[in-house]
């Protein structure tokens, strides 16, 4: 090789390692001061802490409007229709996924809309400050506005008051209330708050429900708004559509030492369907 082409080499800047390796010193040296190109790209990336912070509260508004309109939602007790087991003022939740492949079935404790003119001016009370009213919106604060009931008949059922025993019946079964009725002393029937205990209602329509209070005496319910003989002042709208319930009442959530999960009772399980 002359000595021309020996100068056109590169030059050899690789050192010798004591353990008879070659290591190139330049590389070495670049290496240990470069910045990976990932690393520019996290910094340049990363938000304001103000910027992260508003992120994430509207990520989880996003998640709460969510939750109420699939899942889950607030609801107050707005009367003493629901007593013992619902007082005034508790909170409760309510879950809809229940009904989603389904519909209510007797004993149920369901929060529904108004089918028509069966609120009271209390019972229509909403949040009255405008961040309650848009906590109530996403979900986070209890609404008004709904009823609270348990619903006795289905599509198909004729709905009886009462038996000897003050007992209403279902398809002809008395059913024993005893558990979670309201108990009050001079009521000879568990039956509608004008104390008639003579009645009978249903076949309930498709797509409709007979729903009562727990405080029989004390509620505005289908059987209140039954017309009956010589009646004239019923509003003739006794039952309830099945497209204006939200949903099933599983858990009494406040206050805290009275916390109880809410389920159907066993009053209703050898209730016959309807023939």
């Amino acid at each position: 090789m002359s000595t021309e082409d020996r100068d056109l080499d590169p030059v050899d800047d690789t050192v010798d390692t004591p353990d008879g390796s070659r290591s190139s010193s330049s590389a070495g040296a670049s290496g240990a001061s470069a910045v990976s190109p990932a690393t520019e790209e996290k910094k340049r990336k990363h938000l304001p802490v103000w910027q992260e912070t508003i992120l994430l509260l509207g990520i989880a508004l996003v998640l709460a409007v969510v939750i109420k309109a699939l899942f889950v939602q607030a609801f107050y007790i707005p009367s003493e229709s629901m007593e013992p087991g619902l007082v005034e003022n508790d909170r409760i939740l309510v879950q809809k996924p229940s009904y989603w492949f389904g519909e209510p079935q007797r004993g149920d404790v369901v929060v529904f809309e108004d089918p028509g003119s069966w609120l009271s001016d209390a019972e229509q009370g909403e949040p009255t400050n405008g961040l309650t009213s848009l906590m109530a919106k996403i979900g986070l604060y209890p609404t008004g506005g709904h009823l609270v009931k348990r619903v006795i008949g289905v599509e198909g059922d004729t709905i009886t008051c009462c038996d000897k025993k003050g007992r209403i019946s279902v398809n002809g079964k008395p059913l024993n209330e005893e558990g979670y009725v309201q108990q009050e002393k001079g009521i000879d029937c568990r039956g509608p708050m004008t104390g008639n205990c003579s009645w009978s209602a249903g076949p309930v329509p498709e797509g409709h429900l007979f729903v009562m209070g727990d405080n029989r005496g004390h509620s505005a319910d289908s059987s209140a708004h039954l017309c009956l003989p010589q009646e004239t002042d019923c509003t003739k709208n006794p039952y309830v559509p099945v497209d204006s319930v939200v949903g099933k009442v599983f858990v009494l959530l406040w206050p805290t030492d009275r916390f109880e999960w809410v389920g159907r009772p066993d009053a209703f399980a050898n209730v016959p369907d309807p023939s």
